[in-house]
């Protein structure tokens, strides 16, 4: 059986819209809960009892498959390239096959409700995600008693396994609202084998703090990187273990790097919004200007941080001051909005209301609520995967780095969770002068310098048409990567021997006026890692080759303390 952490995210949906449930609606769902399965079930009930014709013609189909199912001479089987049914088992024991086999027939069934006509194209979609939910769930694999895994582990260990599982589901229902963990919380150690890239902080306020790093090479870019790392997560997600780093990938590949750490908020810190970080973008970029001599700043920013990035340098553009930036990187960033924060299933209006006016009572958004509503948006990877795991199979989590940094959750401002809500609910980038940061508007055809964007093929939360479209706002040269994995997966996808967790592979095409989908099928693969691909993008748009610096910062912004800083280590 496959642990968790051995599973990588397949290329998947490549080419299909977005389920209702992904992107940034779980802005608006931040109170995510276990799903209610016997309102999903009602719901099912309902639409069957309004098209009677249509349910009987699924009953019909239902009853001979089941009966064949029974009989094991045909249906749906089990596959090994399903992770719930990589057991041998499942395909060589009769009766753990047929239990398979009768799963398959009904969540067959359950689907073809979902394909009932006269249903609207919007609430399709929502049923669509309600039903993915209940097959979830029900799933043998999430059984102590239908899983083949459960008897193996409990003779391998003399018991002990059913033991670790039961300990494990309690504690969860205790200490973690029922979702079990996904990770060893005691795997890693800011600073020493995560996020431990050798560097200083040279500048810091309330809200960020700026990191250079060591250079790893005697001469460097004289044009240094600028990462700007997410609000929602902490930063390191560009500095995992140094087999997973992006910035060390950069800083061996002759790179000057610097990153925003941003400051984990509180309820006194609500009233910052977009706005603030922007400043504390442009900050950063003046920053490092003047540290490197003046030379143009390789802006790169990843999810909420590309938006931020963005946007500081659509403002530098109009400010006058766009030549303090070389080019732009946008790594699985969304700028527009995609359809569905529009069709969250609770109940659009209803649902955003609910969210600002708890986040605004709040003072912030937890990061644990935000990490449950993106984990319910994928819940075969991000739930039941370790339900199985952790409590049917009695295993402990894994120690995986990118896992690590997904349970380092951040808190979201009161005043940034309304403003992106809006971002996205009124696609406000979309519309000249439809997003206002204090009295001046963010118009991204100003940028002239050339954009780099990156989207995952598995991406749940910022779906890589979306991204696609956002990187047809430009009007520079431009460059877009399709990763494989899912959101933060298509970010750590390093060169080299193949890692358990790391996305492999990258498709490109030339031609950037297509749609997403014909962009697609013309796209050719390009290699198993982006990095080297991003740096040579990155070179050919770099500065004068320098003897690299050997103190941090200068006489105005000098060394505070050790990388990795302050912010990164708050709760």
């Amino acid at each position: 059986m496959n642990h968790p952490a051995e599973v990588s995210d397949p290329v998947e949906r490549v080419d299909g819209r977005p389920s209702v449930g992904e992107g940034p609606g779980a802005l608006a769902t931040v109170d995510a809960q276990w799903p209610d399965i016997g309102a999903a079930a009602a719901e099912l009930l309902r639409v069957l009892a309004r098209h009677p014709a249509a349910a009987l013609r699924i009953e019909a189909r239902f009853g001979m498959r089941l009966t064949l199912a029974l009989l094991g001479r045909g249906g749906p089987r089990p596959t090994a390239d399903d992770p719930r049914f990589a057991h041998p088992a499942w395909r060589a024991s009769p009766v753990f096959g047929r239990v398979a086999r009768l799963y398959l027939v009904l969540a067959q069934a359950l689907r073809e409700v979902v394909g009932v006509a006269g249903l609207p194209d919007i609430r399709r979609r929502q049923l669509s995600f309600a039903v993915e939910h209940l097959i979830a769930a029900l799933s043998p694999a999430n059984l102590f008693l239908t899983h083949p895994g459960f008897y193996d582990n409990l003779l391998a260990t003399r018991g002990r396994s059913a033991v670790t599982g039961m300990y494990q589901l309690l504690r969860d229902l205790r200490d973690n609202r029922g979702l079990p963990r996904q990770v060893d919380p005691e795997a890693f150690t800011l600073g020493v084998d995560i996020a431990a890239t050798p560097g200083a902080v040279i500048y810091r306020d309330a809200i960020c703090e700026l990191i250079q790093y060591t250079p790893h090479t005697e001469q460097v870019d004289a044009s240094a990187i600028l990462l700007v790392g997410p609000q929602i997560n902490k930063y390191y997600v560009l500095d995992l273990s140094p087999e997973n780093s992006l910035a060390r990938h950069a800083l061996v590949s002759g790179q000057q790097v610097f990153a925003v750490s941003w400051r984990n908020p509180t309820a006194a810190q609500r009233r910052w919004g977009l706005a603030d970080y922007v400043e504390a973008t442009e900050q950063a970029v003046e920053i490092v200007w003047r540290v490197t001599g003046r030379h143009p700043v390789k802006l790169a920013g990843a999810c909420a941080g590309g938006l931020t990035a963005a946007a500081a340098a659509a403002r530098l553009a109009a400010a006058g001051d766009g030549e303090r930036i070389a080019c732009l990187s946008l790594f699985v960033t969304l700028l527009e909005s995609p359809h569905s924060l529009a069709d969250v299933p609770a109940g659009q209006d209803e649902t955003l209301a609910r969210a600002l006016s708890r986040a605004s009572g709040d003072g912030v958004v937890e990061g644990a609520a935000l990490a449950r509503a993106f984990a319910w948006q994928r819940p075969d990877a991000l739930v039941w995967r370790f339900v199985t795991h952790n409590y049917v199979l009695g295993e402990t989590p894994p120690a995986s780095d990118i896992l690590y940094w997904n349970s380092d959750t951040t808190r979201l401002p009161a005043r940034l969770h309304a403003d992106l809500l809006g971002i996205y609910r009124d696609d406000q980038l979309r519309t000249t002068g439809g997003l206002r940061l204090g009295d001046q508007r963010i118009d991204f055809s100003a940028i002239e310098q050339d954009v780099f964007v990156l989207g995952g093929a598995a991406d749940h939360i910022a779906p890589w048409q979306a991204c696609y479209r956002s990187m047809q706002m430009f009007r520079g040269r431009r460059r877009f990567v399709l990763g494989a994995g899912g959101h933060a997966q298509a970010i750590v996808s390093p060169p080299g021997p193949k890692r358990a967790h790391a996305a492999r592979g990258f498709w490109v095409n030339d031609n950037h006026e297509l749609g997403p989908a014909e962009w697609r099928r013309g796209a050719r693969a390009a290699g198993t890692s982006w990095w080297p691909d991003w740096i040579d993008w990155c070179r050919a748009h770099g500065g004068p080759t320098v003897p690299a610096p050997e103190v941090f910062g200068n006489d105005d912004f000098e060394p505070i303390e050790s990388a990795p800083g302050r912010y990164v280590r708050q709760r």
